[in-house]
């Protein structure tokens, strides 16, 4: 038994210590593809062989750090305060969600990217995605009047894709601060959900009610 906690411990200690390397590195790296699985686990001190039982393959360790990253913005939206919380009114809690998401990628900007060019499969198959979508969809259907949820939620979830947040931030950096670079990325976003929230239903055709 003692062995046996030992060896839970030590797999922790290393969990959290490749999830600081990996962190580190690609906050460092200029291209998410720099960072390889052999630089990480020079960087955290133990064996590939450890690497890769631990995480399986380099998405695996993507999403794992991610996914830990992640964890506060999932509290708070779960059990948190408007306005992310359960009980933020849903044309609150929309434009909420995907500022949260925006702010969540332009602060792990290489790790979002790195994790959404992973050629793993499809980027809307990815775990994280299908959460975030299907979210949003479920706090869409709660707005009256307003239709196809699911594909709203994906068209408002495309505006915070991590490639096009690196375009727009580098794009935004070379006319403002970095600080007002992001406030204005928050703010086209906002302005983009609200309008979004504002259409009503498409016109219906006229050979439809016959």
């Amino acid at each position: 038994m003692p062995e046996r906690q030992s060896s839970r411990k030590d797999a922790i200690r290393n969990r959290k210590a490749v999830l600081a390397a990996a962190d580190a590195l690609f906050a460092r790296r200029e291209s998410p593809e720099d960072v390889t699985m052999a630089d990480v686990a020079a960087a955290a001190g133990v064996g590939k062989g450890t690497l890769f039982r631990a995480f399986g393959d380099r998405a695996g360790l993507l999403r794992a750090l991610y996914e830990s990253r992640l964890e506060p913005v999932g509290q708070a939206i779960e059990t948190g305060p408007p306005p992310l919380g359960p009980a933020t009114p849903p044309r609150e809690r929309v434009p909420a969600l995907l500022d949260a998401v925006l702010c969540f990628k332009l602060d792990n900007r290489r790790l979002a990217l790195a994790l959404e060019e992973d050629g793993s499969g499809s980027p809307y198959r990815a775990e994280h995605y299908e959460r975030w979508h299907g979210l949003l969809r479920a706090v869409l259907e709660q707005i009256p009047g307003l239709t196809d949820s699911g594909f709203t939620a994906h068209a408002l979830l495309a505006a915070t894709r991590a490639d096009l947040v690196e375009h727009l931030a580098r794009e935004e950096h070379l006319a403002r601060e970095e600080h007002l670079a992001r406030e204005s990325m928050r703010q086209q976003l906002a302005h983009f959900v609200t309008r979004v929230l504002a259409s009503g239903p498409p016109p219906q055709d006229p050979a439809d009610e016959e």
